[in-house]
């Protein structure tokens, strides 16, 4: 019996995963993935993603808080009608992410720096730039909705089309210049 040509070509990224396995360690090669462009890098791990995203959680969390006590001490000095006073402190909720995200447009907000992660395109790995700001937003604001919804089709057996991930990438830049160094690419 004749085993089948296809079977026994390895994908380019097999190999750089088996080649990688040397410089970077089996994890972290076998994290590699492929830009849309065909450039190869290493995906941050699960945990660095969500200690970065809790990082940055909580810095909007901070900054929401401070803009709410910033608006009662001008209402307590300037009061304001209850309308503008609601329209204020409900739009902290979406200004602060936005504000947070413009402030770190290269992808490495606090939580990507403490974690040595950074957030590219994953069309072809550059900088996230100007839409970092609405970057953020999704992130603090959308993602605890998008781990519900795909927690709820996990257990109903439901597949979800789209993503924002599909935009966006977490990487892990240390590993992937490792990897760039060591020739692999």
């Amino acid at each position: 019996m004749t085993v089948p040509a296809t079977s026994q070509r390895t994908t380019r990224l097999e190999a750089a995963a088996a080649d990688a396995q040397e410089v970077l360690g089996a994890r972290k090669a076998g994290r590699i993935a492929t830009f849309d462009n065909g450039g190869l890098y290493v995906r941050a791990g699960a945990g660095r993603q969500f200690l970065a995203w809790l990082i940055d959680f909580t810095v909007y969390l901070i900054g929401v808080g401070a803009g709410i006590v910033a608006v009662a001490l001008v209402h307590r000095s300037r009061p304001l009608s209850d309308d503008v006073l609601a329209v204020v402190m409900l739009s902290l909720f979406v200004v602060v992410p936005l504000v947070y995200g413009l402030c770190f447009g290269n992808g490495r907000a606090l939580g990507g720096v403490l974690t040595g992660t950074q957030l590219v395109r994953v069309k072809d790995g550059s900088r996230v730039g100007l839409r970092a700001g609405w970057v953020m937003l999704i992130r603090t604001l959308l993602m605890p909705v998008l781990v519900v919804g795909a927690m709820a089709d996990a257990f109903t057996g439901g597949g979800t089309s789209g993503s924002v991930s599909e935009l966006r990438v977490c990487i892990d830049p240390a590993a992937t210049r490792r990897l760039h160094a060591a020739g692999i690419r």
